[in-house]
């Protein structure tokens, strides 16, 4: 089992940048690929980074890339979200979410159902 708590989300400026934080705890979170999702108001989940369980591998949303970092601190059992040149349309709750242990799923993965733990979110608000 492990356990989620986002942080780091407030009302920010287009153009700024944020990062948020997903606090694990629990045993086996450094053997866990870890996911970034939102949920924009009106609008179902949606997948916005991901990073493997050794971290040696990276995924983002088309929305996203170039602008978003995934990093891990295993140390810390904690994954970051960097955010840069924000914009309105990032408004969102953003999620952490945490695979499954077992070695054929330490790939990041794009998918809300390959995830079985998950946060309870941290609201993004990005004004214009």
């Amino acid at each position: 089992q492990v356990q989620l708590v986002e942080s780091g989300g407030r009302l920010v400026q287009a153009g700024d940048s944020l990062r948020l934080s997903c606090a694990a705890s629990g045993p086996t979170f450094s053997s866990r690929a870890m996911g970034w999702f939102r949920r924009a108001p009106a609008k179902g989940r949606e997948f916005v980074a991901a990073i493997s369980r050794s971290g040696g591998s990276t995924y983002y949303s088309n929305s996203v890339q170039g602008r978003f970092i995934v990093s891990r601190d295993d140390a810390n059992n904690t994954v970051y979200l960097e955010m840069n040149g924000l914009k309105p349309e990032d408004t969102a709750v953003y999620y952490c979410a945490a695979r499954g242990p077992a070695s054929t799923l330490w790939e990041p993965s794009h998918l809300i159902s390959d995830y079985d733990h998950w946060g309870q979110g941290t609201q993004v608000t990005v004004s214009s």
